[in-house]
């Protein structure tokens, strides 16, 4: 069988290319012209801004190419020190709204005008806990995180699933592994993801939860799913999903953000991302119906690909993965084939910087994302 790499943000996994096992007859259809929302390019890269920077800086963030960007929060320790809500609300250090007063206050105070569609990331970090332990702490940061991104007039959070610290979705990894069999890990995996989705819709009835994968990623591991969710990293990730879509009310949405899009640059390839994440991998959803209700088609486009591998040239464009040209092309392809949200994903190149200028990023690249943004001409 064929193979094709997924890169994460910090590793490379082999996993087979999406293909179909099985063919639905279940009604997954794109949604209506009339449902869809505007097209919209979202930042998320390592020049991450915390609520601090998006006050200092939006102007000049009002000028890119995008949307909004994803953004985290900082809150104060005893000690004076900053300390990063973000990186450490999934475990069992409870933060209350006093915690965050400063980022509340940053959001309050910003300005964003067209700049509007950011999300505050939310990670499963540090996730120094097991799913049968008490998850009080987790709840209330979920709780506080949805109440952070309403206050600062965000579409929602950025929930990033990715296993930075430990491996929460690997059902071989769990403490109780030898006592507890797949069925029951994956039933309390379900109840954990209902009450983080009932926690974000307490803080924010009707937000956008968007995540960097969906079931798409769990799916592609388990080889289309001929192969065993308790066998792959990250198998329990479904059950989550099924958990938090039960849990979904009124009009919460979720987007599969598609990391696995990085390097796509064709029609093609964005086309069948969408049958599979629409269609094929319903095998192992457990209510599809309710899936298609929620879910939101997005997909991640990674600016400085392979950049370890092949390096980031600002000087001949022609030697990065993505030139210029073809950033546009599969920045428009993604758009064309997204529902709302397409993400640029970039390391080595800024788009913006405490000198308020961008660092290590041709203009050819701006360019290129404004040129995708609009009609093509026929």
């Amino acid at each position: 069988m064929s193979a094709h790499p997924i890169r994460f943000r910090h590793q490379l996994f082999t996993v087979p290319t999406l293909a179909a096992a099985f063919l639905l007859l279940a009604a997954a259809q794109t949604l209506p012209a009339a449902e869809r929302h505007a097209k919209k390019l979202i930042e998320f890269g390592w020049d991450e801004p915390d609520t601090a920077f998006l006050r200092a800086h939006i102007v000049e963030m009002q000028k890119t190419p995008f949307d909004g960007c994803v953004f985290h929060a900082n809150f104060q320790k005893t000690d004076g020190a900053k300390g990063s809500f973000t990186w450490d609300s999934w475990g069992t250090n409870a933060f209350t709204e006093a915690d965050l007063a400063a980022a509340f206050a940053d959001l309050r105070a910003t300005r964003f005008g067209r700049f509007r569609e950011n999300f505050l990331r939310f990670n499963t970090t540090p996730a120094k806990i097991d799913w049968f332990d008490d998850y009080s702490a987790v709840l209330q940061n979920a709780r506080l995180a949805a109440r952070l991104a309403r206050a600062g007039h965000c579409p929602g959070l950025l929930f990033d699933i990715e296993q930075y610290n430990e491996p929460l979705f690997d059902y071989r990894k769990q403490r109780d592994v030898k006592s507890k069999g797949w069925e029951v890990y994956a039933a309390q995996v379900r109840l954990r993801g209902r009450e983080v989705m009932k926690a974000f819709q307490e803080g924010y009835p009707g937000l956008t939860v968007f995540l960097t994968f969906g079931y798409s990623l769990p799916w592609v591991e388990s080889y289309s799913g001929k192969g065993s969710l308790a066998d792959v990293h990250y198998g329990l990730l479904a059950p989550f999903l099924d958990g938090m879509i039960e849990a979904a009310r009124g009009e919460t949405r979720i987007v599969d953000g598609h990391e696995t899009a990085y390097g796509y640059k064709t029609a093609a390839q964005f086309a069948a991302a969408r049958e599979g994440t629409t269609r094929r991998l319903l095998p192992i959803v457990r209510d599809p119906p309710a899936y298609l209700k929620r879910i939101s088609i997005g997909f991640g486009i990674w600016l400085d690909q392979d950049w370890r591998k092949n390096g980031w040239s600002t000087e001949d464009l022609s030697r990065n993965y993505f030139s210029p040209a073809a950033l546009e092309t599969s920045a428009r392809e993604a758009l064309n084939q997204a529902d709302e949200y397409v993400w640029i994903y970039s390391e080595t190149p800024r788009w913006w910087s405490a000198d308020s200028q961008p660092v290590k990023l041709p203009l050819p690249y701006e360019t290129a994302l404004r040129e995708a943004k609009l009609p093509k001409p026929r």
